[in-house]
C-alpha cells in the first residue's frame, strides 16, 4: 500500500510506484494481491485504473480531489533512475475506508514503505490499517524503505521498523540511517544484526546492487550474487525483489529458496524497461 503513479520517462510514461510493482510482481506468482492506493479524478487517474484492471490485478484505489500522482525520471548513463516526486498529489492523501479495513482483516502480508508516509492523511491510513490486521506469527509486515528527495525522517522510520517484522533496505539506505540512529563507524553486516535484534525482527534483507544480497534471519545469514546481466534500466527491481521473496516465503519455500527466487527476478526485471514486465514461466513457476 502506498503510491501509485506515473513514471515519467525519457521514453514515455510508465505506470509505477512502489505498491503496484509489488502487488504486480506477487500476482505473477499465483497469489492473490491488492494495490491500496488513491488517484485523483482525471485522465491519468483513469489510466491507472484501467491498467490495472487489464492486467487483472486486483485494486482498492479510491478517488480524492488531489491530482494523480507523477514522477519525473532521468535515466542517467549506468541506467540508474533519478527522480522528482510531485507533492501535495492523490497517493499523499489515501482514506481510510471500510472497505479497507475488511481487506485488514483478511491479509496475511502488507508491504509499506517511507515515502507514502510523507504526509499525515496517507501515514494515518497505514497505520490503521496495520492495526486491523490479524496479529499472530504468520502475519507478515514488510517495510521496504525507500529514502527520496528527503521525504523522510527519524520519527517515520523509527516507527516504521517497529511495526514491521520483515525491514528491506539497499546499502545507502542503510548507510543513511545509521548516522541518522548514531551508529556510523561499523560495518554494513553489523548495522543489519544491530536493527534485527533491536527491533525483534523475523527477517532483514539487505541489497547492495551489484554487489548481491543478503537475507539476515537471527543466527543466520544468506547471501546471493548479483548476476551478470544487460541493464535496461533497474527501475522496479527492488520492488520484483521484494515481491519474489516474499511470494516464496508465503509458499512455505525456505529462506535461501526465497531469496535465490528473489535475485533471479530482480535480475530479469532489470532487462526490460520499465517496473512491471510480465515474468518469464521459468521464473514464477
Amino acid at each position: 500500500m502506498g503510491e501509485a503513479l506515473w513514471d515519467v520517462l525519457p521514453e514515455g510514461k510508465k505506470i509505477g510506484g512502489a505498491p503496484a510493482n509489488f502487488a504486480y510482481h506477487v500476482s505473477q506468482f499465483g497469489l492473490p494481491s491488492c494495490v491500496v492506493s488513491a488517484v485523483g479524478d482525471d485522465a491519468l487517474g483513469n489510466e491507472i485504473i484501467e491498467n490495472f484492471t487489464s492486467k487483472g490485478l486486483n485494486h482498492l484505489i479510491e478517488k480524492v480531489p488531489y491530482p494523480t500522482g507523477t514522477v519525473q525520471v532521468e535515466i542517467d548513463q549506468a541506467g540508474i533512475p533519478q527522480y522528482e516526486i510531485k507533492e501535495n498529489v492523490a497517493w499523499d492523501n489515501i482514506p481510510y475506508t471500510a472497505r479497507l479495513e475488511q481487506l485488514a482483516e483478511r491479509t496475511k502480508a502488507v508491504c509499506f514503505g517511507s515515502l507514502a508516509q510523507r504526509n499525515v492523511v496517507s501515514r494515518n491510513t497505514i497505520n490503521r490499517f496495520l492495526d486491523a490486521m490479524p496479529q499472530n506469527a504468520e502475519s507478515l509486515v514488510v517495510f521496504d524503505v525507500n529514502l527520496r528527495q528527503g521525504f523522510y525522517n527519524k520519527e517515520i522510520l523509527c516507527n516504521s521498523m517497529k511495526r514491521c517484522n520483515i525491514l528491506k533496505i539497499n546499502d545507502e539506505e542503510l548507510v543513511t540511517i545509521s548516522r541518522m540512529f548514531g551508529y556510523p563507524g561499523i560495518d554494513l553486516q553489523d548495522k543489519c544484526w544491530i536493527l534485527l535484534g533491536k527491533y525483534n525482527l523475523k527477517m532483514l534483507i539487505l541489497t547492495c546492487g551489484i554487489n548481491g544480497s543478503y537475507v539476515f534471519t537471527p543466527g543466520n545469514v544468506s547471501f546471493q550474487p548479483t548476476p551478470k546481466v544487460e541493464v535496461a534500466d533497474t527501475v522496479g527491481a527492488g520492488d520484483s525483489f521484494t515481491a519474489a521473496f516474499i511470494a516464496s516465503i508465503l509458499k512455505g519455500k525456505s529462506v535461501a529458496e526465497a531469496h535465490s527466487k528473489a535475485v533471479r527476478t530482480s535480475a530479469f526485471v532489470c532487462t526490460r524497461p520499465g517496473a512491471m514486465p510480465t515474468l518469464p514461466a521459468e521464473i514464477t513457476e
